[in-house]
Order: C-alpha cells, then structure tokens, then sequence
C-alpha cells in the first residue's frame, strides 16, 4: 500500500484500539483499488473477495507487527486484483486442462501481486508477509519431493521472482528448487520476456499460454477455436471463471491451513494467495442475506429409514457415481507404510497425549459412573428397600417402600465420528482429529460403548474422472454434484481399538487431503448408523467450515452444496433417531448445526469431544459440567 512501508510497530503490553487501524487499512485498499465504494470488512472468518466486496482478518486486540503486515498484504492483494485484473479477458484466454488452469490462474494472480510489489516498496513487503505465512500455513517447508510439490505454486513463485527480483520465502521450503530445472528448460525464453508485458494482461496471458504448451499441459492459443461470440460472452460450463461466476466467493488462504493452489479450480475471481481445496466459504458467508434450511421432503419418513430419493426431493443432482468409492484404510495404503504413518502421528502429538489422556480418563470416569448400579426409590414395588423402614417406626400407617434398579442407558451405543479430510484440514487440525478419535474409540471401548471412525474427501482434485466424463459427455447443463467421492473407513463399530490403531496415521500421508462434500458424507455415515442394531446412535461430525468443491461449483450456484448439506442436517435432526453432534475447528458451525460448539484451536478439539459426549450420556440428559460452551444454532 502506498506509504505504507514501515509497519506499525503493535505493542504487546496491552489491548491497542483497532478502529484506527481498519480505518487506515480500508483507506489503503480502498485507494489501490481505484474504488471508493468498494466494501471493507473485517471478521474471524476466512478472508475472501466477491464482486466488490473484500473481507479481510479479524485485527486482534493485540496485533503483532507480522499479523498486520500480513493483514494489509491480503488487502493489497485483493485491491490489485480488482485494479489490475480484467475478468473477460482472464476467461477467454483461460486453458481447458484443469491443470494447465491452475497454473494460469497462479501466474496472473503472481502479475497482479507483482505490479503492485513493483511500484511501492511496503506493499512489496505486505505482500511477501502475506506469501510467507500462507507457505507455513500449508506445510511446504516440509515437502521433499516433485510429485509433492504443487507445479501451479512452483511457476508462480518463479514468475514473481523474474518479476520483481525477489526470491520466495523460506517459508516456502524446497517447491520451487523441485520443479525450476524443468520450468527453465521448458519455458525460460518466455519467463524473460513476462516483464516486458506486465502492463498488459492480455499479452502477458497469450506468453503464459505459450509457456504452459512448452511445458505440454495445454494447446498453443492460437490453435483454439476463438469464436468473438463466444469470447465477449463466454459460456459458463466450458469457462468456469467467466462473467457469471464474478460474483462466486474468492477466497484468501493466507492465514488459513490449506491445500497446494495446483489442486484448485480457482475462479477467476479468485487470489491465488491460497489455497482453495478446503475453503470453507459459501456465497451466504459474504451476503447479508441468511438462508434458511431448504426445502425439505414433504412426505412423512419413517424416524429409521434412509434418505432413500431425498436428493431429487432437495434439488440435488449426482452427475454420475460411477466412480465414487467407500473405501477402508487397509485398502489405501500397505501394512508398512500404515506403521510408519502411525508413527509419525504419535510423534507429531506426543506432547498432547498426556492432556488428552487425562480428559479421556474423566470422560471414563463419568461413564462408568453410570455404568454402576443405581437405582429408584420410593416405588410402590421392587425390592424393600430396608433404608426407609424407620418411616414405619415412626408411622406405621406408612406404606413400604419399594426400590428398582434403573436402566443403564449409554450401554447399547454406538458413536460414529466423522472427520472432515479437506486440504483445509492439513497440518495441525488433522493431526489433532486423528489422534483425539483414537483416544476417544479406546476410551469408550473400555465401557462399551461401540465406536466407528469415518473420514471424507475426494479421489481428485477439479472433479476427477467424473469433470472429464461430463466434459465427454458435451457438458449438459446444471450436472449436479461433479466429482469423484472418497468415503474411508477408518474404523468399523465391531472392530476392536487395537486393530485399527494405525489406520488413523492414514490422514497424515500426503495427498489424501483433497475436497469436501459435507451433505453427501453425512448421510452416508448417517444411513450406515441407522442400519446399525444399538438402540442409541450418535453421530459426530468434525470440520473446519462449510463444503466446497470447485468442480461442482464452477458449474451450479455458488451455495448448491451448502444448501443440500442444510437440509441433510434437518432431514437427521428433525426425522432420525440419530443423535447429532458438530465441532468446528476455527469456523463457525453453529449456523448449520443445532447442537454444536465452534473451537478456535485445534488443541481445544480434545475436550470438546470429551465434554459433548459426557452430557449426552449425563444421566438426567442435561448440561454437564465443562460444556458452557456448548452453542445451539438458529
């Protein structure tokens, strides 16, 4: 931002009053844009851009020098996208190949970034922040090989450094020395020449086009069918990132944990900044507009049948299940290299096993509380119970009294944990999950209660075999859900803890982390619940937001997923005798779940569970102790 190079110094000794400061951020923005209407807000949500509307961090009461730096980089960042990128022309010289696409939209998003770096030397510094902290953020300094690297990060990091000179943090590890000899020796010509064209994206995008051929991931511009009808008016289901979609929400990963950009079907709107596999946002998260459940089965359904045609009923269309797939660890991966991913786990957590050991003991605690004996009395039969006998003494029109032994409730339960394996979800979150879900399934084996573990994600990134089958297919309008689904089953409810102990290390291996789509999984761990034969079931899902699936996305209204996952969770809560729970790790889940609680840190993750379980099973069914923070949606 202009003038804007020495960072204000943010004192640690107390709280600082950060209205100035938003004041002086929206200014800066506001001012780089070009626009003096474009909208300024700033919330603990995930940072996003739709139209003219820019959403930026929450400023904390005691900001450091790095999280306002990085801050007004997300800020530079969106308004050089609104200043210096034309939609149209990004659409139009868009490439077919999903993955040629990525690396396109990395590029431009790098020249944006590049000319605001350019002409004033403290954006330049905000900007570097911003990339500094989205690297740590997704892990990448701990990437070792090429096929782990993002290719779409890699041609980005090295376009912005033919640009403006400067070298990619070191935050950014080994991705860009993984991929530059093959970059170079494919495409160094045109990399030199990137500069002479910054000025002018349509040029600079033809050069892009000419790099991605020599680099075989997409087909010369010139060769392409070029329609002028076509390209002032781009058709949506072939151009994902055209007019149409402006509107879609963008989303900023800087300060989120995150996927590789390659993996993305970033929108044209969107900043490359992050990453977008598990942004967790709906068009609903920037409007002022709350949608209300959607429409729901007008037919009265049995409490314990499945969905059945609820998806027809809803709105909601499958393109094709042809290659979805449930799936269990074992399958995924071998026996050697499950030990070593479960051991990587175990030591990534160390430190925590002994706090999350001491809450599994209180949760055991209190359930084999309840396991023991306990009884009702003052019945008028039963057992004599020989405590009340000096009533009689006292009175002897008194009439005896009668105990029974109650009903232990929890003992025919089951509990399913479901776990949201997005990209959002990498590093530390999942982590956590995994761990916390071991320690949970063993700690209610021990009084029990039966324990299933499932995860959900996507086989691919962009919609996989099914986006392609579509693409074959002519691409028929409003398709529906278009991607390949990944079910996992981590842990069945009859198989012991000790045999499936290190099929959580799954969720550490890399890779696995792709898209989610939340409504689809719930039901599918939800119609595995139901047929289960315990009397209780519980139902617990675990995710960092809403679900988002660019595939699918780029072709069906902005809130398509969001809108079904509502009415999935309506469906089980009003018309199932599932019992469901939702954590949310760092987003808010509340909106959607009536019973939930939202966390800020993963390492709160382990109480959480502990403590919703603990007043499920509470005898008398209400709030336990420790779970104040227990918040009912709607």
């Amino acid at each position: 931002m202009a003038g804007r190079g020495d960072n204000s110094k943010a004192k640690s000794g107390g709280p600082v009053d950060t209205e100035p400061l938003r004041r002086a951020i929206t200014g800066c923005v506001r001012s780089i844009a070009g626009d003096a209407e474009v909208e300024v807000t700033f919330a603990n949500e995930r940072p996003g851009l739709a139209g003219e509307r820019i959403r930026l961090p929450e400023i904390s009461k005691r900001p450091t020098a790095h999280e306002l730096a990085v801050t007004r980089g997300l800020g530079d960042s969106m308004a050089l996208r609104l200043a210096c990128h034309d939609t149209a022309t990004h659409a139009s010289m868009s490439p077919q190949g999903a993955d040629a696409r990525v690396v396109f939209d990395a590029v431009e998003q790098a020249r944006v970034e590049s000319i605001g770096a350019l002409r004033m030397a403290g954006m330049a510094a905000n900007l570097n922040s911003m990339q500094a902290e989205k690297y740590s953020k997704a892990n990448f300094s701990g990437i070792e090989r090429q096929e782990d690297a993002p290719i779409g990060e890699a041609v980005a990091m090295l376009v912005r450094e033919k640009l403006t000179g400067q070298k990619p943090p070191a935050s950014a590890g080994k991705v860009l020395d993984l991929w530059r000899p093959f970059i170079e020796d494919k495409a160094a010509g045109d990399l030199d020449n990137l500069r002479n064209v910054i000025e002018d994206q349509q040029a600079f995008a033809k050069l892009v086009r000419h790099m991605l051929t020599s680099m075989q991931m997409a087909e010369e511009f010139a060769d392409e069918d070029t329609d002028p009808e076509e390209m002032e008016n781009p058709d949506q289901d072939d151009q994902p990132r055209s007019n149409e979609t402006e509107n879609d929400e963008v989303e900023e990963e800087a300060g989120s944990d995150a996927a590789p950009a390659e993996q993305s079907d970033a929108s044209d709107e969107e900043l490359d900044d992050g990453e977008m596999d598990g942004a967790e946002m709906s068009d609903e998260d920037m409007s002022d507009d709350s949608d209300e459940h959607s429409e729901t089965p007008g037919e009265t359904r049995r409490p314990n049948s499945p969905f059945d045609d609820f998806n027809e009923k809803v709105d909601y269309k499958i393109f094709t299940q042809e290659f979805d797939e449930e799936i269990t660890a074992e399958e995924l991966c071998d026996e050697a290299e499950l030990d070593r991913l479960r051991a990587f786990l175990d030591k990534q957590l160390a430190h925590l096993q002994g706090a999350v050991g001491r809450l599994a003991n209180r949760l055991q605690r209190r359930l084999m509380a309840q396991q023991n004996r306990s009884w009702d009395f003052d019945l008028e039969e039963g057992y004599l119970d020989p405590a009340r006998l000096v009533r009689l003494i006292i009175d002897p029109m008194q009439p005896l009294s009668f105990k029974k032994e109650r009903d232990t409730q929890f003992r025919d339960t089951v509990v399913t944990l479901v776990i949201d394996n997005s990209g959002s979800m990498r590093g530390r979150p999942i982590t956590v999950a995994a761990t916390c879900a071991d320690i949970l399934a063993r700690t209610l084996e021990r009084c029990g209660v039966k324990v299933e573990i499932l995860g959900f994600t996507t086989k691919a990134w962009k919609g996989g075999q099914a986006r392609e089958k579509w693409l074959a297919s002519g691409k028929p309008p409003t398709p529906g859900r278009l991607n390949d689904l990944r079910h996992i089953v981590y842990k069945s409810a009859d198989a012991p803890w000790r045999r499936s102990r290190r099929n959580l290390g799954l969720m550490m291996r890399e890779g696995l982390l792709k898209e989610n789509i939340d409504g689809e999984a719930l039901m599918w761990a939800h119609n595995r619940l139901i047929a289960r034969r315990e009397q209780r079931k519980i139902l617990m899902m675990i995710s960092d937001g809403a679900p988002v699936d660019d595939s699918t996305l780029s072709v069906n209204p902005g809130n398509y997923l969001e809108r079904h996952l509502r009415a999935v969770i309506e469906q089980i809560e009003t018309r199932s005798p599932v019992e469901l729970l939702a954590i949310g790790i760092g987003h808010d889940v509340t909106r959607y779940y009536r019973k939930a609680v939202t966390i800020v840190d993963a390492d709160e993750l382990a109480g959480a569970m502990t403590e919703q379980l603990a007043e499920l099973f509470a005898e008398n069914g209400g709030r336990s102790a420790g779970a104040g923070r227990m918040r009912r949606a709607g």
